[in-house]
């Protein structure tokens, strides 16, 4: 195993844990899928790919709260978040990447 430091400022999991109607899920609704594609496309058009990376996430152990997003190493959560909140997070990766980095 070789430990290494992230090459990116902050990575976006958008949770896409499906339980097939068993149980409440980030993935009811599709509209999880819908944000992190949105997601996606905007962090290439403002010029954030290779310091911001947005995957597909697995349970986060939050489903009650779900669909989430979660931010790190930010540890920012959005919860019940769905594709018309895209700039809203979008607004919040923006402000971390204008900060200054913690020492």
């Amino acid at each position: 195993m070789q430990k290494e430091t992230s090459p990116y400022a902050c990575h976006i999991f958008v949770c896409t844990n499906d339980r097939h109607g068993e149980k409440k899920a980030c993935a009811d609704g599709g509209g999880n899928a819908a944000l992190k594609d949105y997601l996606k496309e905007r962090v290439e058009k403002r010029g954030w790919k290779g310091r911001v990376r947005v995957s597909s996430g697995g349970c986060m152990g939050l489903c009650g709260k779900g669909p989430n997003v979660m931010i790190y190493p930010q540890k920012a959560w959005f919860a019940v978040a769905s594709p018309a909140d895209g700039d809203r997070i979008l607004g919040e990766i923006e402000s971390l990447l204008a900060a200054p980095p913690e020492n």
